[in-house]
Formats: C-alpha cells, structure tokens, sequence
C-alpha cells in the first residue's frame, strides 16, 4: 500500500546544526521512494527560499510540495492550491508593524521582500536559517498594493500576536520560532496542505505519515494518519504527535521509518 510521507524541513529534514540533510535520512527517504511510497514537503518557507533540499531533490525523490504553510502546494510545474490573505487583513497587519517599526516580510506568489527590516531578518534568516536568497527591503505601499500576498512573516512576540489576532481574523497564525510567526488566510495550515495533496494523488488520509517539530507542524501531526514528532521538538509539539522519535541530528528521520515503514508494506 502507497503511503504519503510529508516531512517539514527546518529542524526535521534539515539540522539546525549542520544546515544539511542527514545522510541516513536521505539514503531512508530513498529507500522508501524505492517501495513505492511518495515523498512530500511541508515547509512554512515558500518555494523562493527553500534553498536546502539539493540532496533530495538530485536524485528526484520529492513528489509534491506544501510551502507557506498550506497556502500553496504545487506538484512539479502545477500549482494544485493557492490562496492569498484577504486585501484587507493585509493591511491590518502590515499597518499594525508599519506603526511600532517591526520588520515584516511579505511573501507573492513568486517574490519575497521585507518591510522596515532590522537585524533580526540578517540573523535568524540569512545566519541561522542560511537562507541565500535575498529578501530586499521595500517600502509597505510598494510590497502590498495591489499585490497578492500569500504569507506575512512578522517579527512578533507571543504577546504582540495576542494583540493583533482578534483584528486579522480571516487569518491562521502559526509560530515555529520565538522571534516572529507566519500568517496565511483562514484555513490555510499544513493540514489543509496534507489533503491537497492526496486528494490529487488519491491517497486515503489514513495512509499519510507526518514528521515535524514546530508548532506550525502541530495540525499536520494530528490529522496524518501517524504523526511522529522530532526528539528536538518541543513539548507540545510532541504532545500532538502518535510518536516520537529520536532528533534530526541522531538519525530521527532513518529511526522512524524504519520503525512505521519498512518491512511494514
């Protein structure tokens, strides 16, 4: 039986420690592809900034992709969903970071710009992430009017989104990292990204695995047929997970699949 395997990228597939796939997970993911079954990402990033999956992508082992959190999946050259942030919550948000000067990064379908950037953007996203792809600073009028927008990243705290939410309310909020969180339209998570994807393959829901270790992982792991969190997850993000395995950089990727999938067709 075809099993669907959706694997987040950033602590997940890719070590924060190394910026690299794991061998033994590529070589388990190739192993897997080998069986039949399909192999998915499901990435907060849009598709411009996933700059990190060269060894899979190489040996042509990834089937479709879920990016911005759900809002856009696409299957090779065909976009199978995508929907942009309602004009109006846009603007609530960008004004609300326009206002007390926090960066914020706005994401079309094909571009990626920031408004009032600080440092933070240069630390967490070109240092930490090591994201290569540059994300040029634009004036609010120019990255929003007119425009569709399809993921807002502001560098927001927990406090400061409790604030904001009640006002963007066609909007999901989903956090993965304590500096900022990304907002797409209502309904628009890595669960809504999961059924997408098999409705175009028509691959059952129970036949679906989930790997993830950040609170934006959180609806795909409870929806997947097996959600398994990352041993570096957090607490809650293990909570939501049917199991949990070992951390990206102790081979948690091999260790799982090996544990629901092979030897288990």
């Amino acid at each position: 039986m075809t099993k669907a395997l959706f694997f987040d990228i950033d602590g997940t597939l890719v070590s924060f420690r190394t910026h690299e796939i794991p061998a033994s997970a590529v070589e388990a993911l190739a192993a897997a592809k080998a069986r039949g079954h399909r192999i998915f990402i499901s990435t907060g990033r849009p598709q411009i900034l996933i700059n990190n999956l060269v060894a899979l992508q190489e040996r042509n082992l990834i089937d479709g992709y879920i990016t911005m959190n759900g809002a856009y999946c696409f299957v090779g050259d065909e976009v199978i969903y995508k929907s942009a942030i309602p004009s109006d919550d846009v603007r609530t948000l960008t004004t609300y970071c326009a206002d007390r000067k926090i960066p914020c990064i706005v994401v079309g379908e094909h571009t990626i710009c920031a408004c009032q950037p600080d440092e933070r953007v240069q630390q967490i996203f070109h240092e930490y992430l090591k994201v290569t792809t540059p994300i040029p600073d634009t004036p609010l009028e120019k990255a929003i009017d007119g425009k569709e927008v399809f993921q807002l990243t502001p560098f927001i705290d927990e406090t400061e989104e409790q604030e904001v939410a009640p006002h963007i309310t066609h909007c999901e909020i989903g956090r993965w990292h304590p500096a900022f969180t990304d907002v797409t339209a209502k309904g628009n998570t890595k669960q809504r990204g999961i059924d997408e994807i098999i409705r175009h393959f028509g691959i059952r829901q129970e036949d679906t695995i989930a790997f993830g270790d950040g609170g934006n992982d959180i609806p795909m792991l409870r929806h997947a047929g097996i959600g398994i969190a990352m041993g570096n997850a957090r607490d809650e993000v293990k909570a939501a997970a049917k199991y949990v395995t070992t951390s990206v950089d102790e081979d948690g990727i091999a260790n799982a699949i090996k544990k629901w999938l092979m030897g288990n067709d």
